[in-house]
């Protein structure tokens, strides 16, 4: 599309909402952006890598997903198909208006949304699954925030570049791309008093790098610890016997995990 049809086509569309016409309202840039200002090149995701993100992140309706620099919108769009709601942001005026239209084909225009915005700027809170196929350094320069603004459970996938040395929960290969998602884990670091059922007290202390954890209880080391999001698990050897603590990590507390078997007589809060 040429320049000036593509600005007089924005213009139009620029009144529309989300559950008209898949793009959000924004005022149209006078001019396409730079070559600096869009610092990822746009290479869209094959359909094929797109289908194993959503596969590896478990979408299903109650999911709200967030791509950061969507392109076409494809990945946001069959989200949408899937019956999840969705977010795309790209910073390129021509790329929103391409995913608007082709979320209006796939008429999911009612579950997605597209809008032209900075994706460092964009808020993370609420989605349950985060979307990237950026650079590594645009991938690291955003994991401060994947890891804080996002609530402990949200899955993010990503596109050919992993997130350094915070590991991936799993991978795959789907052609030639390759395909990383992460489990945000709770914050579990720290110093808390595990109280038992009959009034015991004991100290738990946990050591935490992203989803790696570690430590002890009353001295005698964890063994098996795991923490997938909220779920805590580790089995210690206790004079009693071996036991095995299923657990769900909140913010001041670590509570027996009820969907879990298990004991449930006990409960650890966080210490100064």
């Amino acid at each position: 599309m040429r320049a000036s049809s593509l600005l007089a086509a924005l213009l139009l569309l620029s009144g529309c909402t989300f559950g008209g016409s898949g793009i959000a309202p924004f005022t149209p840039a006078p001019a396409a952006p730079s070559e600096d200002e869009l610092e990822v090149p746009y290479v869209p995701t094959p359909r094929p890598a797109v289908e194993a993100m959503l596969d590896m992140a478990a979408i299903d309706p109650s999911d709200y997903l967030i791509d950061l620099g969507s392109g076409d919108g494809r990945i946001p769009i069959m989200a949408a198909q899937r019956g999840a709601r969705a977010l795309g942001v790209d910073i390129d005026p021509a790329r929103v208006a391409e995913a608007g239209a082709a979320a209006r084909l796939a008429q999911v225009e009612n579950r997605v949304l597209f809008r032209r915005q900075d994706l460092f700027v964009t808020p993370l809170r609420d989605a349950t699954i985060v979307a990237l196929y950026l650079m590594p350094e645009l991938n690291l320069r955003l994991r401060p925030r994947l890891l804080t603004e996002l609530r402990p459970g949200t899955r993010v996938v990503s596109h050919n570049f992993d997130m350094g040395d915070w590991r991936p929960d799993a991978r795959r290969e789907v052609g030639n791309s390759r395909l990383f998602l992460w489990v945000v884990p709770a914050p579990a670091e720290g110093r808390w008093r595990l109280q038992m059922a009959d009034g015991r007290e004991t100290l738990l202390e946990l050591e935490q790098r992203f989803q790696d954890v570690g430590g002890s209880l009353d001295g005698r080391p964890l063994r098996d610890a795991t923490l997938s999001g909220r779920h805590l698990r580790f089995t210690i050897d206790l004079p009693e016997g071996t036991r095995t603590f299923l657990a769900l990590v909140e913010d001041a507390a670590i509570v027996p995990d009820p969907q879990a078997e298990g004991p449930q007589d006990w409960r650890a809060a966080r210490l100064p």
